[in-house]
């Protein structure tokens, strides 16, 4: 069958879909690039955010036209939405023909399969660890100009229970895949032409505890070991990973990065919020004064370290000096970006109990000051890198300007530079910075 898909929602869920993509391809199928082509429509969604569920359901619903031309085709709902709502999407969108949880994405070619012969509805909805089978299939196609970068999903689900977040509910607990399978996945990727992978996991760090909320009273950590028998494969040029929790940032942990040949010096690091009584009502298991000791030790082990993070602004009872310390934990680590979001219950969460009582146009002000702060401290970052010489990994051509080509930092900066006969993707190579944009730098390559 001929099968289109199409993804909402986090890097997760973009790795899902390829998985899903590389599972139907070695079952013989083939994937296409438009609705009007398919024999098998598959919309994996999100529930993290509720912008994301509404184009979702939107845009499944938009398609009972097209089914009603073409009564063969095959609809499906996979992912995090499908999860959370379950039959009750099935009810509502009748041209749906399956909805498939989070839990049970290795069983999609089958079910696809048994659909086909036997039209009916399903919903498939049950938690198994089983999911980890599926995890490693790929698809990457012949002449895909990002074939150096590849995506590893190595964790699933979620133990935290953070108040505002349905992630635990929607992905199920936390499960890590084998550091065998992991490292054989990195290299058949390696040999493919994959000069840079991203490990993915609601919870990264916590790899191979066995879900423990806690970091190893012993100082381990198999998060730390997965990324030094990752750094021995020789062809790979950059790791990154997103997105761990700040307590399990132990001495281990940090001197691995810092020791790494490949571990990218760039860490995403949520913050949520600077006050604590904030992060408490937010299930947060650190505090202010803990949260920047991580950042210190972090910056003491790898001085030219940037981070990143997330922070939401106008959480339930968030008070003028809640959001002053939030301000001055940003301004004080100096992150490199942020990922800034206005509070909104979602069905499911603890806080969805809570009177959202922070106005609309406050959690707009706040947002908007983060956002203004970000960029001040973003355009002075970036004129201070003005003739420095910096290695980059090649990413091709600029989105931009068809005449450049762009490259990244270990840190994660973009480096636009003109290009030289015979440069290739995926390779290291020197640049020396010669002006800085607003949110990105210019060079020639060395």
């Amino acid at each position: 069958m001929k099968i289109f898909i199409k993804t909402y929602g986090c890097q997760m869920n973009e790795r899902d879909s390829e998985a899903f993509a590389g599972m139907l391809v070695e079952a013989g199928h083939t994937m296409v690039d438009s609705e009007e082509q398919a024999d098998v429509l598959l919309f994996n969604t999100c529930s993290v955010r509720e912008q994301a569920e509404r184009k979702a359901i939107g845009k499944i619903g938009f398609m009972k036209k097209l089914k009603a031309k073409h009564p063969e085709l095959i609809i499906g709902a996979m992912g995090c939405m499908a999860q959370r709502l379950g039959n009750d999407l099935l009810k509502e969108l009748p041209h749906l023909d399956f909805v498939l949880g989070t839990g049970q994405l290795h069983t999609l070619v089958p079910l696809i399969e048994s659909i086909r012969a036997d039209r009916r509805q399903v919903a498939s909805l049950n938690e198994s660890e089983a999911v980890l089978t599926g995890m490693g299939s790929h698809y990457r196609p012949a002449g895909d100009v990002r074939n150096w970068h590849a995506q590893i999903a190595i964790t699933r689900g979620c133990n935290r229970f953070c108040s505002y977040c349905i992630v635990p509910y929607v992905r199920g607990r936390e499960i890590s895949r084998d550091p065998g399978d992991v490292v054989r996945e990195a290299r058949e990727l390696v040999a493919a032409g994959a000069r840079e992978l991203m490990l993915l996991g609601q919870n990264v760090a916590a790899y191979g505890l066995g879900g423990n909320t806690n970091p190893p009273e012993d100082g381990s950590s198999p998060f730390a070991e997965l990324l030094e028998e990752l750094d021995r494969i020789p062809e790979l040029l950059r790791i990154r990973f997103t997105s761990p929790y700040p307590t399990y940032f132990n001495g281990r942990l940090i001197d691995a990065i810092a020791k790494s040949r490949t571990v990218c010096h760039n860490i995403h690091l949520p913050l949520q919020s600077g006050s604590d009584r904030m992060l408490k009502a937010m299930n947060r298991q650190y505090t202010h004064d803990s949260y920047l000791e991580v950042v210190n030790r972090i910056r003491a082990a790898m001085p030219d370290v940037t981070f990143s993070t997330d922070v939401i602004v106008g959480f339930p009872g968030e008070t003028d000096e809640d959001f002053k310390l939030t301000r001055e934990v940003m301004n004080t680590v100096g992150f490199d970006n942020s990922f800034i979001f206005k509070y909104s219950p979602r069905p499911g969460a603890r806080s969805a109990a809570l009177a959202d009582s922070v106005p609309q146009e406050v959690k707009e002000e706040r947002n908007q000051i983060l956002l203004n702060d970000l960029k001040l401290r973003v355009e002075a970052f970036l004129k201070q890198q003005i003739g420095t010489t910096q290695e980059i990994l090649v990413e091709g051509v600029s989105p931009r300007n068809p005449a450049r080509w762009c490259g990244r930092t270990g840190t994660n900066r973009l480096i636009h530079f003109e290009p030289e006969e015979g440069l290739q993707a995926g390779t290291l190579r020197s640049v020396t910075v010669t002006r800085a944009g607003s949110v990105s730098l210019f060079g020639k390559l060395v």
